[in-house]
């Protein structure tokens, strides 16, 4: 990054209601000291140390720490009770058979606890594989401003690891400070570093946590394994000389983020990852720094869908999603942006990166400020943005597209601005700021908005846009854009996509009456 609906998250606080295991079977101490895929407990409210096992749990972290977990293991941390510290499990499980890491007692108790109590990781899971961290709630408030993460997961020369699944977690009150790095400050840190041995995860599943009041960022992955030509001059300086390694297999998905410092999300050296049915509500609240709400770097083939993004605290950046240094191939699209005070999208290459092959197509924004397309310097190769409603009443961006005037220019090689609807109810805004030639627009419809660069088929006339953003019955916007190609095949509500002329904006359906 530059020097930088309602009901998704409705449906995400049910599922964090209920832990997905359940309660283990009693293992006697025998049992959890030599049998295979034995449990293993923790309850650091006892006052008497025990073995770990159920009758006589563990009473503090450096018991967990000081024993090898192998293929299906269970640690189990006691509902109700507090572990200060950081834990550090030693160990691997398997793909059949991973290490699992959650809570045991009363569904009536409250979550185990795992407070960092200031430290660097509260979790850190190092140069291993094939883990589950299930169910607990893990916390990081003392000593505020200092590196912290909430749960890292760090390889170093390691190769690639496989199996990792973070779920059903709530993690809140992480208080670093301001840092974008490899080593913090996140609630969920994915770390690849080393330069000796290329190094990935493969199969990664974030899925249904609540992550609230978190600073800097909420779910950040950076690696070393990262260069490539598509870099340019971003490229890390402690980078590993070898080809560029991404992370494969990668999902990130019904996660509630909160009340975030700095960005949402940003997916950082992966291959083919997969972003979707993610609350973002609030980010960019507390950073200096720029930030958005999701965004990739140096990644390919990243598809982000069915989100709903709010709340982008200030202008720099503040948008909801960006794809930006040497992202190639990333899909925006089915997503909700609303009230974010910098805009919808970033397309951002500089310092010598190019951005290929984005697309952002049937979303919706609602009241997305300052500007809702921003393009930085750099080069930005084939934008495709169709088919998406812009809805602004309350707030009223200055800019419909912005281009950054830096040294060298933003080059923009076709940048498409296809069937997307326009509707504004306020006054002034929508203006250009340094557009450069390679922007083209056909087929919008611009209804309270002045439009000032041609628009070949655009509509002026009232499209009959819905308070729901379909489209009432003889909208003008019916029927009436331009064929796009390799259209993903349904609309922001799931209809599928008629051949022929598609309707103007991010609604495919019959006109509602």
């Amino acid at each position: 990054m530059r020097r930088h609906h309602t009901a998704l998250a409705a449906a995400a606080l049910t599922a964090l209601a209920a832990t997905a295991l359940a309660t283990p079977a009693l293992a006697t101490p025998a049992q959890a000291a030599h049998r295979p895929g034995a449990a293993f407990y923790v309850d650091c409210a006892a006052t008497t140390a025990g073995d770990g096992s159920h009758r006589h749990p563990w009473t503090a972290l450096a018991d967990a720490n000081a024993h090898t977990f192998g293929p299906g293991d269970r640690l189990l941390f006691r509902r109700g009770s507090t572990c200060t510290g950081t834990l550090t499990p030693q160990g691997a499980g398997t793909a059949d058979a991973p290490v699992t890491i959650s809570d045991y007692g009363s569904r009536s108790a409250p979550r185990a606890v795992l407070d960092g109590a200031g430290a660097h990781d509260v979790v850190l899971l190092s140069n291993t594989e094939h883990y589950r961290v299930s169910g607990l709630e893990i916390t990081d408030s003392a000593a505020p401003g200092t590196e912290r993460n909430a749960i890292r997961l760090r390889l170093t020369d390691y190769g690639t690891a496989h199996g990792f699944e973070l779920d059903h977690l709530y993690i809140h009150d992480v208080r670093g400070g301001d840092y974008k790095t490899l080593t913090g400050s996140s609630a969920i840190h994915i770390a690849v570093e080393g330069k000796t041995t290329a190094s990935s995860y493969d199969g990664l599943d974030i899925h249904h946590n609540l992550i609230e009041n978190v600073d800097r960022e909420g779910i950040y992955f950076k690696s070393t394994f990262s260069k490539r030509d598509l870099v340019g001059n971003q490229q890390d300086p402690n980078a590993f000389p070898g080809a560029w390694t991404p992370s494969t297999h990668v999902r990130v998905s019904y996660n509630t983020l909160k009340s975030i410092g700095g960005d949402g999300m940003k997916l950082d050296t992966t291959a083919g990852a997969r972003v979707d049915h993610n609350r973002v509500d609030g980010f960019q609240l507390r950073s200096p720094s720029a930030n958005a709400g999701i965004w990739t770097f140096n990644t390919d083939d990243t598809t982000v869908e069915h989100n709903e993004v709010s709340g982008g605290g200030n202008t720099h950046d503040g948008m909801s999603f960006d794809a930006d240094g040497a992202s190639q191939r990333t899909v925006f699209q089915y997503n909700y942006s609303h009230d974010n005070k910098g805009g919808f999208l970033l397309v951002c290459p500089y310092s010598g990166a190019k951005t290929v092959d984005t697309v952002a197509r049937y979303n919706v924004s609602r009241n997305d400020g300052e500007r809702l397309l921003q393009n930085c310097w750099g080069p930005i190769l084939n934008t495709q943005v169709y088919n998406n409603t812009f809805y602004n009443k309350e707030d009223i961006p200055k800019n419909l597209v912005q281009d950054d005037n830096s040294s060298p220019a933003t080059t923009v090689h076709e940048q498409h601005i296809t069937n997307n609807l326009f509707v504004s109810e306020g006054t002034g805004g929508y203006g250009f700021t340094n557009a450069t030639p390679g922007l083209a627009f056909d087929h919008n419809a611009f209804y309270g908005i002045t439009m000032t660069r041609p628009n070949p088929g655009g509509i002026t006339t009232d499209p009959l846009l819905r308070s729901d953003f379909r489209l009432g019955a003889g909208s003008p916007a019916l029927a009436a854009g331009a064929v796009v190609d390799n259209n993903g095949g349904k609309d922001y509500f799931g209809h599928p996509l008629k051949p022929g002329a598609p309707d103007i904006g991010a609604y495919a359906g019959r006109g509602i009456k």
